[in-house]
């Protein structure tokens, strides 16, 4: 990362049962700061309670409240209605956030329209109150993007953006203000081109910034430096050694 010139990193926990790891790594980095969640995906592991994610939550370098969100792409046999306690999962992270007041990492593939309006039922609205967050690794349309931006949420685009069959995203990366955009590597998979197929890691940001600079036609260090003060707002991280 260093060698990189890529200052920060956001590490990210989808279980309970990782915490304490993902917690030790922001620990033992003035760089590094960690969230605390479990991903929709995750079946089979301990289901967070409100109390759960508020007492880790208010944890030293924990800024953030996730990953979560809603995910129906692998549903096999069962229904939508089936994905009720992913539904449920999600408003206790929401809470959880609106509680703490911390911003939310959202993920959400093939689930758009519940994850939108789940967020609005739980009265994230983009009003005073909200806890607000950033749809993670953007791969939905230009109206969920919309609609995202509109509820007071940040979009961050990973190293999909790179890849020759994302040219929908790329659209979507132009239209999303400057004040609003991150950028991630997702890590450990969806290395961006020309690392894909690869294991991914914090390092290859820049390749992202690259393609997102030229695709709104400027200056790489613009994304650089409105990223940078993008994290720093969204996850109220001020300041950090500039020789890490």
């Amino acid at each position: 990362m260093a060698q990189a010139q890529v200052g920060r990193a956001l590490c990210i926990c989808t279980t309970l049962e990782e915490f304490e790891q993902v917690h030790a790594l922001a620990r033992r980095f003035d760089n590094f700061w960690a969230s605390v969640g479990v991903h929709p995906d995750n079946e089979g592991v301990a289901e967070p309670t409100l109390d759960d994610l508020l007492t880790r939550g208010t944890l030293p370098k924990v800024v953030a409240i996730g990953e979560t969100g809603l995910d129906y792409y692998r549903l096999g046999e069962r229904t939508i209605a089936d994905m009720e306690w992913q539904r449920e999962r999600f408003r206790v992270h929401i809470r959880a956030a609106r509680t703490l007041q911390k911003p939310l990492v959202i993920h959400t593939r093939s689930a758009s329209d519940d994850t939108v309006a789940i967020l609005k039922e739980e009265g994230e609205t983009g009003a005073t109150g909200s806890a607000g967050g950033v749809f993670h690794c953007f791969t939905e349309t230009r109206e969920v993007a919309r609609v995202a931006l509109d509820l007071g949420f940040y979009i961050s685009f990973s190293g999909i953006l790179t890849f020759k069959t994302a040219q929908d995203i790329r659209d979507v990366a132009v239209l999303v203000p400057l004040d609003r955009l991150l950028i991630e590597t997702d890590s450990p998979y969806l290395a961006p081109v020309p690392y894909r197929g690869k294991t991914n890691n914090p390092s290859y940001v820049p390749f992202v910034a690259r393609q997102l600079a030229a695709v709104r036609n400027c200056p790489v260090g613009t994304i650089a430096q409105a990223t940078s003060e993008n994290f720093s707002r969204l996850f109220s991280v001020k300041d950090w050694p500039e020789t890490t």
